[in-house]
């Protein structure tokens, strides 16, 4: 039986702040537990403690049963790695260790073929057999046809780069939830997949016998597949033992009881301080007195030196001000706009004040459409078409990218990228970079490297320099992926309120509710228009 137990966590940050204090909680086998709580909060740290990656100031942590992570970046992986080396990635430790033994010893063998190496190569596939690195190719061998539709042995060289996000999601998460591993922590599990891939996500969380523990940010997800919410929040984490369904109203009761606790303290403070106030006036002219008063000072003192009530969360409001402007009628045409390999060709208008969700399956060529209207002609020479696209007068694009990859932001603080200025964006003085981060719940980030932000935090950043660029076309590429509930559905609003269009990828079934035109791109390879949104798109049908 698999478990997963932790107790009496605390973290500090390196600039000596407290992230967290005493995270207690307890995952068993067959529950789904879900961690909520705001962006920056400390869900990604506190996930990379219990996996042991990184070391808690205080507490500990118990697993049984074996531990398989998904990381947050699965779904953004950009670099020269392969399926088996993602697929290695999530495997237990000695099964990595002995895959990159038997690569090194295959490599010296083509340089050396003599004894020595030859032996070492007998042994490096002896260890691999012997951890059951066979049978977890058979399994991978499933997993792939699953997730990529075709056999292990075909995918295996597969660049992992060339993959959606959304494959990268589906092929980690049916390797860890066909695995032997008996405790799953999934950041973001859902982040990247489609809805029919969250729909089948939420399925088989309800039917693994598996202890999870996972982040998302989808309140469908929670509300149809988390068994158990754990709150983190005001530095500390609290467990509502029911579903995501009744956890707002839980919560709300937990910090009306805890403000009460709160008041009653600091009403017994204030009464002992005004006695202390009292006998010494009294102990002043009464040398009687001064035995009480030193004891009612002693009194006081063990008050103050006792636990206080639980600390109140404090609630960040995320207030975005996307203004945009007027541009000509005509925002976005497409005559006979061809993806490259993805979409044939197909016409499309999008008019000002337009607010067009773009659906469809993982790998259909969405978020390539979005990088090609927000590039201009950088965009042209990036993202392979034919046909042509033009944007309207006066529109100015701007891009939000769903994996944050922006280089040029890379060991840069949020001050200093605000500071610069960039692509017609006005650089901002400290006090008004503070200023703006401030209402996006950043300033206390404001020196932090763009890369050390969690997921959330960067989306809310790029939000804020979309806010600052003059953008009149907003094109978002699954903007809500990484936010925290609060965050989300302040940028709804503040969309609501835009003077200008909005494109935005979205598999987010409650943020799509927001839109009225919808572009789905089709299993058959088409672009066509469609009156309400579309889940079940199946993948694109093509040569693999």
């Amino acid at each position: 039986m698999g478990f997963l137990e932790a107790g009496g966590l605390a973290y500090q940050l390196s600039d000596g702040r407290q992230l967290f204090n005493d995270v207690t909680f307890r995952v068993s086998q067959g529950q789904v537990a879900a961690i909520v709580g705001e962006n920056g909060a400390g869900k990604t740290t506190l996930l990379r403690i219990l996996s042991g990656e990184l070391t808690p100031a205080a507490g500990g942590v118990v697993v049984q049963g074996g531990l398989g992570v998904m990381p947050q970046f699965i779904g953004s992986v950009r670099d020269e790695s392969t399926v088996r080396d993602l697929l290695l990635a999530v495997a237990a430790p000695p099964l990595r260790a002995a895959a990159k033994e038997l690569d090194e010893v295959e490599l010296a063998l083509m340089e050396t073929d003599d004894e020595p190496t030859q032996m070492r190569y007998a042994d490096a596939l002896a260890t691999w057999g012997e951890l059951g690195g066979y049978d977890l190719e058979v399994l991978w061998d499933v997993v792939t046809v699953a997730a990529l539709g075709i056999p292990y042995d075909r995918a295996r060289f597969r660049g992992v780069r060339t993959m959606s996000g959304g494959e990268q999601k589906r092929l980690v998460l049916e390797a860890l939830l066909r695995g032997n591993d008996q405790v799953l922590m999934l950041d973001e599990p859902d982040n990247y997949l489609d809805v029919p891939g969250k729909r089948w996500l939420e399925e088989r969380l309800r039917e693994s016998n598996k202890a999870v523990l996972l982040v998302s940010h989808d309140r469908e997800l929670l509300a149809n597949a988390a068994t158990h919410i754990v709150a983190l929040e005001a530095r500390t984490t609290w467990v509502h033992g029911g579903g995501f369904g009744t956890w707002h109203e839980a919560r709300a009761a937990r910090w009306a009881r805890v403000a009460e606790l709160h008041k009653r303290w600091d009403e017994e403070h204030e009464r002992l301080i005004e006695l202390v106030k009292e006998l010494q006036r009294q102990a002043a002219s009464s040398p009687d007195m001064a035995s009480r008063y030193r004891a009612m000072q002693t009194r006081l003192r063990k008050y103050e030196e006792s636990p206080r009530p639980p600390e109140l969360p404090q609630e960040h409001e995320v207030k975005p001000r996307l203004r945009g402007a007027r541009t000509g009628v005509r925002a976005i045409t497409c005559e006979r706009l061809e993806l490259s390999g993805l979409m044939k060709p197909f016409d499309a208008e999008v008019f000002f004040g337009d607010r067009v969700a773009v659906l469809g399956s993982n790998g259909s060529g969405k978020s390539h459409f979005l990088r090609l209207l927000g590039g201009g002609s950088k965009g042209s020479q990036e993202v392979a078409h034919t046909g042509s696209y033009r944007l309207g007068a006066r529109v100015v694009p701007g891009l939000f990218a769903q994996t944050h990859e922006h280089p040029e932001w890379i060991g840069r603080t949020l001050v200093d990228v605000l500071w610069h200025g960039e692509d017609g964006r006005k650089g901002l003085d400290r006090g008004a970079a503070m200023s703006v981060l401030s209402r996006y719940g950043l300033a206390a980030s404001g020196d932090q490297r763009f890369e050390t932000l969690s997921g959330g935090q960067q989306a809310r950043f790029q939000i804020l320099l979309l806010e600052l660029s003059g953008a009149t076309l907003l094109l978002l590429d699954e903007p809500t992926d990484n936010l925290d509930l609060t965050s989300a559905e302040a940028l709804q609003d503040a969309l609501e309120e835009f003077t200008g269009t909005v494109v935005a990828v979205t598999h987010d079934r409650w943020f799509s509710r927001s839109f009225d035109r919808f572009l789905l791109f089709g299993a058959d390879g088409k672009v066509h228009e469609v009156n309400e949104p579309v889940w079940d798109e199946g993948r694109v049908v093509r040569a693999r």
